[in-house]
């Protein structure tokens, strides 16, 4: 066993299955993860996206990779004798962890995108995700300088701030008893009946981020007072966070987690 697996299973051993009943009984299936109502309140934590600082390029991820297979530097992915790439867009984005690309690459938030393409910051009736900005796309696929949320994971520097808030607005702070669950796509959609969840300190959340067993952050989170329940969807750009006001208006209210109500999906 590596010397992460070890830390992992001292800071955060596995527990029953069953610590999630309350959780089925709450908000029905979860294996994309469990989408809690409001406790009393909720809000939206948006995936952080970024922008290269010379602006978004003329060229999309799509025409891109167009032309890295027309000079041979990927190969064409065909599947059951099918070119998928004479099929399919290539949007840009991805599926699970992220961090800032690094250096030459600044935040770009979904405010300022929304001010400078006239879209919503998130459409009506519908859920932050990969249908979002549909006027930044050209053609179905993003500018090659834009680099856009992933699916099913928070960023790193989100689920950092996003922890110390709820260390912050929990009684027993970084000593609060919390649970995580990471549904089964996250776990290569292998194992639908035995449930994976960890248990252990709000104060040792941080190493959650890094589960070798999954490349994402957890599905659900939650206080083991049920007092707050974080839910990160597998097909979404966003956590919903539901629990007191006050929690919910000091992630409004912070300056490097952005996040909204959404009327429809409170």
């Amino acid at each position: 066993m590596s010397e992460e697996s070890n830390l992992m299973s001292s800071l955060w051993p596995l527990v029953p299955s069953g610590a999630t009943d309350w959780l089925l009984e709450l908000c029905g299936d979860g294996i994309t993860g469990f989408m809690p109502p409001a406790m009393p309140d909720a809000v939206w934590v948006l995936n952080a996206m970024y922008e290269h600082e010379q602006g978004p390029a003329d060229v999309s991820y799509h025409e891109y990779h167009q032309a890295r297979l027309a000079d041979g530097s990927v190969q064409p992915h065909v599947v059951a004798g099918i070119d998928l790439d004479t099929v399919s867009v290539a949007t840009g984005g991805g599926l699970g962890r992220a961090e800032h690309p690094g250096p030459g690459w600044r935040r770009l938030r979904w405010a300022e995108l929304a001010r400078r393409t006239g879209d919503q910051v998130v459409a009506d009736g519908l859920m932050p995700s990969y249908r979002s900005f549909p006027s930044a796309k050209k053609e179905g696929s993003r500018p090659l300088g834009m680099v856009p949320p992933t699916e099913g994971s928070l960023d790193r520097e989100t689920w950092n701030r996003l922890i110390a808030i709820l260390t912050q607005y929990s009684p027993a702070g970084p000593d609060t008893r919390c649970l995580a669950y990471y549904n089964p796509m996250v776990l290569g959609a292998i194992d639908f009946d035995n449930l994976h969840v960890r248990a252990g300190r709000l104060g040792d959340a941080e190493i959650l981020y890094d589960q070798s067993e999954a490349d994402f952050s957890p599905s659900n989170f939650w206080a083991d007072d049920r007092s707050w329940v974080l839910c990160t969807d597998y097909d979404l750009w966003a956590t919903k966070v539901a629990g007191p006001p006050a929690l919910i208006n000091a992630l409004l209210n912070d300056s490097e987690i952005e996040a909204v109500r959404l009327s429809w999906a409170h």
